[in-house]
Protein backbone atom coordinates (compact mmCIF):
# COMPACT_ATOMS: atom_id res chain seq x y z
CA UNK A 1 0.00 0.00 0.00
CA UNK A 2 1.24 3.42 -1.22
CA UNK A 3 -0.13 6.16 0.67
CA UNK A 4 -1.03 9.26 -1.27
CA UNK A 5 0.81 12.76 -0.31
CA UNK A 6 -0.49 14.42 3.00
CA UNK A 7 -2.21 10.86 3.50
CA UNK A 8 0.11 8.82 5.29
CA UNK A 9 -0.75 6.67 7.61
CA UNK A 10 1.17 9.01 10.50
CA UNK A 11 -1.47 11.85 9.42
CA UNK A 12 -4.54 10.03 9.39
CA UNK A 13 -3.02 8.51 12.78
CA UNK A 14 -3.08 12.51 13.86
CA UNK A 15 -5.98 13.29 12.20
CA UNK A 16 -7.84 10.68 13.36
CA UNK A 17 -7.18 11.48 17.13
CA UNK A 18 -8.30 15.08 16.63
CA UNK A 19 -11.03 14.58 18.70
CA UNK A 20 -9.14 12.81 21.65
CA UNK A 21 -7.06 15.36 22.18
CA UNK A 22 -9.24 18.19 21.40
CA UNK A 23 -11.64 16.85 24.19
CA UNK A 24 -8.49 16.71 26.25
CA UNK A 25 -7.75 20.29 26.03
CA UNK A 26 -11.58 20.86 26.46
CA UNK A 27 -10.32 19.40 29.95
CA UNK A 28 -7.63 21.03 30.49
CA UNK A 29 -8.92 25.12 29.46
CA UNK A 30 -8.82 27.14 32.84
CA UNK A 31 -6.20 25.56 34.86
CA UNK A 32 -3.41 27.44 32.97
CA UNK A 33 -4.29 30.99 34.37
CA UNK A 34 -2.33 30.48 37.71
CA UNK A 35 1.50 31.49 37.97
CA UNK A 36 2.76 28.33 38.90
CA UNK A 37 1.52 24.20 40.32
CA UNK A 38 -0.04 24.20 43.52
CA UNK A 39 -1.99 21.15 44.94
CA UNK A 40 -5.43 22.32 43.89
CA UNK A 41 -4.08 22.28 40.62
CA UNK A 42 -2.60 19.01 40.76
CA UNK A 43 -6.32 17.83 41.33
CA UNK A 44 -7.83 19.56 38.88
CA UNK A 45 -5.73 18.31 36.44
CA UNK A 46 -5.88 14.72 38.00
CA UNK A 47 -9.38 14.94 37.19
CA UNK A 48 -9.41 16.50 33.97
CA UNK A 49 -7.25 13.72 32.72
CA UNK A 50 -9.82 10.88 34.32
CA UNK A 51 -12.91 12.43 32.58
CA UNK A 52 -10.57 12.40 29.22
CA UNK A 53 -10.89 8.95 29.46
CA UNK A 54 -7.48 7.97 30.01
CA UNK A 55 -7.82 6.50 33.55
CA UNK A 56 -7.05 6.90 37.10
CA UNK A 57 -3.87 5.60 37.02
CA UNK A 58 -2.43 7.69 33.78
CA UNK A 59 -3.96 10.46 35.76
CA UNK A 60 -1.75 9.43 38.81
CA UNK A 61 0.87 8.99 37.00
CA UNK A 62 0.89 12.34 35.48
CA UNK A 63 0.41 13.99 39.02
CA UNK A 64 3.25 12.28 40.03
CA UNK A 65 5.21 13.85 38.03
CA UNK A 66 4.51 17.31 37.74
CA UNK A 67 4.64 17.08 41.59
CA UNK A 68 8.14 16.01 41.93
CA UNK A 69 9.68 19.40 43.28
CA UNK A 70 8.09 21.36 40.09
CA UNK A 71 5.92 23.61 42.43
CA UNK A 72 7.73 26.53 41.76
CA UNK A 73 7.44 25.82 37.62
CA UNK A 74 5.04 27.98 35.50
CA UNK A 75 2.15 25.39 34.21
CA UNK A 76 1.66 26.01 30.49
CA UNK A 77 -0.39 23.94 27.88
CA UNK A 78 2.61 22.87 26.24
CA UNK A 79 4.26 22.08 29.35
CA UNK A 80 1.75 19.71 30.42
CA UNK A 81 0.86 17.85 26.99
CA UNK A 82 4.19 17.10 26.65
CA UNK A 83 4.40 16.08 29.72
CA UNK A 84 1.37 13.61 29.28
CA UNK A 85 2.26 12.26 26.22
CA UNK A 86 5.75 11.09 27.87
CA UNK A 87 4.05 9.21 30.38
CA UNK A 88 1.42 7.53 27.94
CA UNK A 89 4.60 6.63 25.43
CA UNK A 90 5.68 4.68 28.63
CA UNK A 91 2.32 2.78 29.22
CA UNK A 92 1.70 1.80 25.34
CA UNK A 93 5.59 0.81 24.60
CA UNK A 94 5.58 -2.14 25.88
CA UNK A 95 2.34 -3.32 24.95
CA UNK A 96 2.43 -2.02 20.82
CA UNK A 97 3.07 -5.25 19.46
CA UNK A 98 1.93 -6.41 15.97
CA UNK A 99 0.66 -9.69 15.32
CA UNK A 100 3.72 -12.24 14.05
CA UNK A 101 3.07 -14.78 11.94
CA UNK A 102 5.56 -17.39 13.61
CA UNK A 103 4.02 -21.00 13.86
CA UNK A 104 4.98 -24.04 12.33
CA UNK A 105 3.58 -25.94 11.09
CA UNK A 106 1.48 -23.64 9.69
CA UNK A 107 -1.19 -22.24 9.60
CA UNK A 108 -1.30 -19.71 12.63
CA UNK A 109 -4.74 -19.53 13.51
CA UNK A 110 -6.02 -16.30 14.97
CA UNK A 111 -9.52 -16.51 16.52
CA UNK A 112 -11.24 -13.32 16.92
CA UNK A 113 -13.59 -12.56 19.05
CA UNK A 114 -15.79 -9.36 20.24
CA UNK A 115 -19.31 -8.17 20.91
CA UNK A 116 -21.73 -7.48 18.07
CA UNK A 117 -21.38 -3.82 16.31
CA UNK A 118 -17.13 -3.80 17.65
CA UNK A 119 -15.92 -3.76 13.89
CA UNK A 120 -15.55 -7.15 14.36
CA UNK A 121 -16.19 -8.82 10.75
CA UNK A 122 -14.52 -5.34 8.87
CA UNK A 123 -11.49 -5.51 11.50
CA UNK A 124 -11.09 -9.00 10.38
CA UNK A 125 -10.97 -8.22 6.71
CA UNK A 126 -8.35 -5.15 7.42
CA UNK A 127 -6.53 -7.97 9.39
CA UNK A 128 -5.95 -10.00 6.10
CA UNK A 129 -5.16 -7.23 4.21
CA UNK A 130 -2.40 -6.86 6.25
CA UNK A 131 -0.92 -10.01 5.95
CA UNK A 132 -1.31 -10.02 2.60
CA UNK A 133 0.66 -6.84 2.24
CA UNK A 134 3.51 -8.87 4.56
CA UNK A 135 3.19 -11.85 1.19
CA UNK A 136 1.40 -14.18 3.50
CA UNK A 137 -1.75 -16.07 2.05
CA UNK A 138 -4.23 -15.72 4.40
CA UNK A 139 -7.90 -17.90 4.75
CA UNK A 140 -11.11 -17.23 6.29
CA UNK A 141 -13.37 -18.90 8.53
CA UNK A 142 -17.24 -17.97 9.33
CA UNK A 143 -17.39 -19.21 12.29
CA UNK A 144 -20.23 -15.91 13.70
CA UNK A 145 -22.84 -18.45 12.34
CA UNK A 146 -25.17 -16.78 14.72
CA UNK A 147 -25.86 -14.11 12.02
CA UNK A 148 -25.82 -14.84 8.50
CA UNK A 149 -25.05 -10.95 8.02
CA UNK A 150 -21.73 -12.01 9.78
CA UNK A 151 -21.34 -14.85 6.92
CA UNK A 152 -22.50 -12.65 4.04
CA UNK A 153 -19.97 -9.65 4.75
CA UNK A 154 -17.30 -11.98 5.42
CA UNK A 155 -18.16 -13.69 2.28
CA UNK A 156 -17.83 -10.19 0.35
CA UNK A 157 -14.52 -9.22 2.07
CA UNK A 158 -12.92 -12.42 1.06
CA UNK A 159 -14.20 -11.82 -2.29
CA UNK A 160 -12.71 -8.38 -2.38
CA UNK A 161 -9.44 -9.68 -1.21
CA UNK A 162 -9.22 -12.28 -3.39
CA UNK A 163 -8.84 -15.02 -0.93
CA UNK A 164 -10.48 -18.03 0.26
CA UNK A 165 -13.09 -18.22 2.67
CA UNK A 166 -14.51 -21.66 4.47
CA UNK A 167 -18.41 -21.01 5.89
CA UNK A 168 -21.45 -22.94 5.94
CA UNK A 169 -25.10 -21.79 6.67
CA UNK A 170 -26.65 -19.68 9.60
CA UNK A 171 -27.09 -21.92 12.86
CA UNK A 172 -24.61 -24.16 12.05
CA UNK A 173 -21.72 -25.82 13.83
CA UNK A 174 -19.20 -22.86 14.36
CA UNK A 175 -16.32 -25.83 15.97
CA UNK A 176 -17.15 -27.87 12.27
CA UNK A 177 -16.38 -24.96 9.86
CA UNK A 178 -13.15 -24.31 11.64
CA UNK A 179 -12.03 -28.08 11.39
CA UNK A 180 -12.72 -27.77 7.89
CA UNK A 181 -10.84 -24.48 7.49
CA UNK A 182 -7.78 -25.32 9.06
CA UNK A 183 -7.96 -29.13 7.56
CA UNK A 184 -7.91 -27.08 4.04
CA UNK A 185 -5.47 -24.23 5.28
CA UNK A 186 -2.98 -26.84 5.77
CA UNK A 187 -3.64 -28.70 2.59
CA UNK A 188 -3.11 -25.97 0.74
CA UNK A 189 0.10 -23.64 2.53
CA UNK A 190 -1.85 -21.10 3.77
CA UNK A 191 0.18 -19.28 5.97
CA UNK A 192 -2.78 -17.19 8.23
CA UNK A 193 -6.43 -18.85 9.00
CA UNK A 194 -8.24 -15.96 10.57
CA UNK A 195 -11.47 -17.12 12.35
CA UNK A 196 -15.24 -14.90 12.93
CA UNK A 197 -16.68 -16.17 16.08
CA UNK A 198 -19.75 -15.00 17.62
CA UNK A 199 -20.38 -11.95 19.41
CA UNK A 200 -23.18 -12.42 21.91
CA UNK A 201 -22.50 -11.39 25.00
CA UNK A 202 -26.26 -12.08 26.56
CA UNK A 203 -25.47 -15.60 26.67
CA UNK A 204 -21.96 -15.95 28.14
CA UNK A 205 -22.11 -19.76 29.44
CA UNK A 206 -23.56 -20.80 25.77
CA UNK A 207 -20.39 -18.48 24.09
CA UNK A 208 -18.29 -20.04 26.23
CA UNK A 209 -19.23 -23.35 25.37
CA UNK A 210 -19.05 -22.62 21.68
CA UNK A 211 -15.44 -20.98 22.25
CA UNK A 212 -14.63 -24.28 23.86
CA UNK A 213 -15.40 -26.74 21.26
CA UNK A 214 -13.91 -24.42 18.72
CA UNK A 215 -10.81 -24.71 21.23
CA UNK A 216 -10.91 -28.51 21.66
CA UNK A 217 -11.40 -29.12 17.36
CA UNK A 218 -8.44 -27.14 16.86
CA UNK A 219 -6.20 -28.95 19.62
CA UNK A 220 -7.04 -32.36 17.79
CA UNK A 221 -5.61 -30.92 14.91
CA UNK A 222 -2.40 -28.57 16.04
CA UNK A 223 -2.11 -28.44 20.07
CA UNK A 224 -0.87 -25.27 19.35
CA UNK A 225 -3.91 -23.43 18.35
CA UNK A 226 -5.19 -21.12 18.41
CA UNK A 227 -2.06 -19.26 18.30
CA UNK A 228 -3.58 -15.89 18.99
CA UNK A 229 -6.85 -14.78 20.75
CA UNK A 230 -7.76 -10.89 19.81
CA UNK A 231 -10.88 -8.83 21.16
CA UNK A 232 -11.59 -6.13 18.90
CA UNK A 233 -13.03 -2.74 20.83
CA UNK A 234 -15.01 0.01 19.79
CA UNK A 235 -13.07 3.22 21.24
CA UNK A 236 -16.61 4.78 21.11
CA UNK A 237 -17.85 2.66 23.98
CA UNK A 238 -15.49 4.77 26.22
CA UNK A 239 -14.97 2.98 29.37
CA UNK A 240 -17.03 0.22 28.74
CA UNK A 241 -14.65 -1.47 26.43
CA UNK A 242 -12.84 -2.07 29.68
CA UNK A 243 -16.25 -4.45 30.86
CA UNK A 244 -15.37 -6.27 27.60
CA UNK A 245 -11.99 -6.74 28.35
CA UNK A 246 -12.64 -8.23 31.69
CA UNK A 247 -16.06 -10.33 30.76
CA UNK A 248 -13.72 -11.47 27.93
CA UNK A 249 -10.48 -11.92 29.46
CA UNK A 250 -12.49 -14.67 31.80
CA UNK A 251 -13.82 -17.08 29.59
CA UNK A 252 -12.01 -16.62 26.46
CA UNK A 253 -8.14 -16.32 27.12
CA UNK A 254 -7.44 -13.26 25.25
CA UNK A 255 -3.93 -12.89 24.48
CA UNK A 256 -4.11 -9.30 22.18
CA UNK A 257 -6.19 -6.36 21.32
CA UNK A 258 -7.19 -4.58 18.60
CA UNK A 259 -9.14 -1.00 18.99
CA UNK A 260 -11.25 0.38 15.78
CA UNK A 261 -13.28 3.51 15.57
CA UNK A 262 -10.82 5.66 17.17
CA UNK A 263 -11.55 8.66 14.59
CA UNK A 264 -14.95 8.39 15.58
CA UNK A 265 -15.00 9.14 18.94
CA UNK A 266 -13.37 11.65 21.34
CA UNK A 267 -12.68 8.89 23.80
CA UNK A 268 -9.64 6.98 22.50
CA UNK A 269 -8.24 7.33 25.97
CA UNK A 270 -9.59 4.80 26.75
CA UNK A 271 -6.77 2.80 24.63
CA UNK A 272 -4.75 4.38 27.33
CA UNK A 273 -6.71 2.71 29.98
CA UNK A 274 -6.86 -0.51 28.97
CA UNK A 275 -2.85 -0.43 28.47
CA UNK A 276 -2.59 0.55 31.68
CA UNK A 277 -4.58 -1.79 33.44
CA UNK A 278 -4.66 -5.07 31.70
CA UNK A 279 -0.95 -4.95 29.82
CA UNK A 280 -2.57 -6.88 27.26
CA UNK A 281 -0.79 -6.81 23.56
CA UNK A 282 -2.27 -4.26 21.48
CA UNK A 283 -1.77 -5.68 18.13
CA UNK A 284 -3.21 -2.43 15.43
CA UNK A 285 -5.43 0.10 15.71
CA UNK A 286 -8.16 1.75 13.26
CA UNK A 287 -8.97 5.26 12.41
CA UNK A 288 -10.63 5.14 9.66
CA UNK A 289 -12.75 3.13 6.62
CA UNK A 290 -10.44 1.95 4.39
CA UNK A 291 -9.31 -1.56 4.05
CA UNK A 292 -5.73 0.33 4.90
CA UNK A 293 -6.70 2.00 8.18
CA UNK A 294 -5.98 -0.79 10.39
CA UNK A 295 -2.44 -0.56 11.47
CA UNK A 296 0.00 -1.29 14.26
CA UNK A 297 1.21 1.98 16.04
CA UNK A 298 4.32 3.81 17.40
CA UNK A 299 3.83 4.10 21.06
CA UNK A 300 5.82 7.72 20.38
CA UNK A 301 3.38 9.10 17.44
CA UNK A 302 0.62 7.39 19.63
CA UNK A 303 0.77 9.04 22.46
CA UNK A 304 1.69 12.32 20.85
CA UNK A 305 -1.61 12.06 18.85
CA UNK A 306 -3.74 11.56 21.73
CA UNK A 307 -1.80 14.10 24.06
CA UNK A 308 -2.52 16.67 20.99
CA UNK A 309 1.64 17.60 20.88
CA UNK A 310 3.70 17.94 17.62
CA UNK A 311 5.31 15.51 15.70
CA UNK A 312 8.00 13.50 16.96
CA UNK A 313 11.70 14.95 15.25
Amino acid sequence: MTDEPGSSWRDRLFGGLKRTSDKLGENLTGLFTKAALDEQTLDEIEEALIVSDLGPAMAARVRDRLSEGRYNRELTEEYLREIIAEEIEKVLAPVARPLEIEAFPRPQVILVIGVNGSGKTTTIAKLANLFLEQDYGVMLAAGDTFRAAAIGQLKVWADRLGIPIVAGKEGGDAAGIVFDAVKQATATGIDVLIVDTAGRLQNKTELMDELSKIRRVLGRLNPAAPHDVVLVLDATTGQNALSQIEVFKEFAQVTGLVMTKLDGTARGGVLVAAAEKYRLPIHAIGVGEKIEDLRPFDPGDMARAIAGTAYAR
